[in-house]
């Protein structure tokens, strides 16, 4: 299927501008409406609409397996090692060491932990960061091994055919 050069020109900046959304949504998730999973899928929709349009192989923007392995691994050990921060230093996993709303740390521990905003959000921030980097990597992932897949079946279609004649 050939797409329109007009359609291309106009996806890849748009790509950018989503992907510039989603960041701005995990980032300020604490204050405002939304956090990690839906800036991780404004991300991964970019990222996603990329493929579409241009297909896997010339994609402008390329996430090799190991990068998608590696920020995945990011994600995943960045939300185990910020409950187990809690789970430690107060006996409840996921607790809020950044506001500390019971007095259970002493302050250089809350100190440590502490977001730099005037909203005192403690931990939650670096929450968003990380469940955003896995969402983004997991759905962009499952759609390029669907691309892949359907182009493998394809290809598996006209060996079938070449081998009957």
């Amino acid at each position: 299927m050939k797409l329109s050069t007009i359609l291309k020109i106009f996806v890849f900046p748009a790509t950018f501008i989503i992907i510039c959304l989603g960041i701005l949504t995990i980032l300020g998730g604490h204050i405002t409406p939304g956090g990690g999973f839906q800036g991780g899928a404004m991300i991964a929709g970019g990222i996603i609409l990329c493929i579409l349009v241009y297909g896997v192989e010339k994609s402008p923007i390329q996430l090799s397996h190991s990068f998608i392995s590696n920020i995945e691994s990011v994600g995943a050990l960045g939300y185990i090692t910020l409950g187990l921060v809690g789970l430690f230093a107060s006996g409840f996993f996921l607790y809020n060491v950044g506001t500390d709303f019971y007095h259970l740390l002493p302050t250089t521990m809350v100190k440590l932990f502490h977001y730099p905003d005037v909203t005192n959000a403690g931990i939650v921030p670096y929450l968003n960061i990380f469940v955003g980097l896995k969402v983004f990597v997991g759905l962009s992932a499952i759609v390029i091994a669907f691309s892949q897949f359907k182009r493998t079946d394809e290809d598996d279609s006209k060996e079938d055919k070449s081998n009957k004649n």
